[in-house]
């Protein structure tokens, strides 16, 4: 889209929602992003508004959408996430603040380890989230947890979920597409980018697709 829009972000400051900031500053968009430290974001911009806070405090979710086209969360604790759902509590905060300010388009981050609503994993990927990834359990869990409440309690909503395969920092491997099938490993950069085209995508209300560096799905 060529119109400006206002992004209300949670998780500006983590590796991938720190380029999140970048492309959509770069590309002429607004940014009010929460921060629990914000000295962890460095970056100054006339259309980047950092307001100090934590999704797990008291927050006025009011005042913060007030303004805002779309909310994108790329959230994650892994230590706080053990012992409860922090991401689906919050969430539960986030909707009903979402219709009062008529604000509908909102992206969630969950890892591609998290399945989506009433949908197994393939067996490799649930081989790799009982093995090598059985320490994030509690994430997944929140994950999946989110896409229950969105998918049944927030049909009116113009919500979308990236299951991303996050790996690592670095150059960029390619551009990441929407597939119901594959998902790629990507890295923080790409992964922005894969989110910041979708939270302009029509196409992509009410998904809860993984991203892959092959050809996109059909839409």
């Amino acid at each position: 889209m060529d119109q400006q829009k206002t992004f209300l972000v949670f998780g500006g400051t983590g590796q991938t929602g720190q380029h999140f900031l970048r492309l959509a500053l770069e590309q002429g968009h607004r940014v009010r992003a929460l921060a629990r430290t914000p000295a962890k974001l460095t970056r100054t911009h006339r259309d980047l508004e950092v307001v100090p806070g934590s999704v797990t405090g008291e927050l006025d979710l009011d005042a913060l959408l007030d303004g805002t086209d779309a909310v994108v969360a790329m959230l994650g604790d892994v230590v706080a996430q053990r012992d409860r759902q922090v991401n689906t509590e919050f969430v539960r905060r986030l909707v009903p603040a979402m219709r009062r300010q008529g604000v509908s388009r909102f992206l969630y981050q969950a890892g591609g380890l998290s399945a989506p609503p009433g949908e197994r994993l393939p067996p490799a990927l649930r081989a790799v989230r009982a093995t090598i990834a059985r320490g994030y359990i509690g994430q997944h869990e929140d994950n999946e947890a989110v896409m229950r409440h969105l998918s049944t309690d927030a049909a009116d909503l113009e919500w979308m979920v990236h299951r991303a395969g996050i790996g690592s920092d670095g150059p960029s491997k390619g551009t990441l597409h929407r597939s119901d099938k594959r998902m790629s490993i990507g890295t923080f950069s790409d992964c922005a980018d894969y989110t910041l085209r979708t939270v302009l995508d029509d196409s992509a209300v009410h998904t809860c697709d993984p991203s892959s560096y092959r050809a996109a799905s059909p839409a």
